[in-house]
């Protein structure tokens, strides 16, 4: 699935990144930073360009094993994004002992963001956060303009969700991106 994504992505504009889940099991392969590095290679995608989401319960099985892994990733270039964060055994020190790019701020705190006592004091500590320890944040879910123009106001610097787009194939996503420029053959 690795190379599959790094493959689509090679295709797409230079400034675009993929983000690939890992699962927990996944993360505990001491050979997995070996096998992201074949996978870019084998596509020509940049590190810089690939983005490797994990959740809290890949750090609460084994945190010193997922640790060096993750310090592998980011030796190489890959970023690091902890995904549905909140939503399972939050732990700040997560956030100050591994090395992450990006906070993704589960869907379940953005569907009430408008209300009185909805969740945006809780998303706005996160973006805080975030942005001290220079981090990105993205709000998973947004579905609609209110939902944007909030997590504008509360300094969210990434949104996804229905609003902008349901979830479509490769060759579909490219379609998004408009037409490619072609790349300047070298003269030798």
């Amino acid at each position: 699935m690795l190379r599959t994504a790094c493959a689509e992505a090679a295709s797409w504009p230079d400034h675009i990144r993929i983000a690939v889940n890992v699962s927990p099991v996944q993360l505990k392969c001491q050979t997995l930073a070996l096998k992201i590095i074949g996978a870019l290679a084998a596509s020509g995608l940049p590190a810089s360009r690939l983005e490797i989401e994990i959740t809290e319960a890949v750090l609460i099985r084994d945190d010193e094993a997922a640790l060096a892994i993750l310090h592998q990733l980011r030796t190489i270039g890959v970023r690091i994004a902890l995904d549905d964060f909140g939503t399972g055994y939050s732990s700040l020190s997560y956030l100050k002992r591994f090395p992450f790019d990006k906070i993704k701020i589960d869907r379940c705190f953005i569907g009430d963001l408008a209300e009185i006592d909805g969740s945006s004091a809780i998303v706005q500590a996160v973006v805080n956060i975030a942005a001290a320890r220079n981090m990105t944040t993205t709000a998973e879910g947004v579905e609609t303009l209110e939902q944007q123009e909030l997590l504008r106001t509360l300094g969210c610097t990434e949104m996804q969700g229905y609003l902008f787009s349901a979830a479509k194939p490769g060759p579909e996503v490219r379609k998004l991106f408009g037409p490619r420029p072609e790349r300047a053959a070298a003269v030798a």
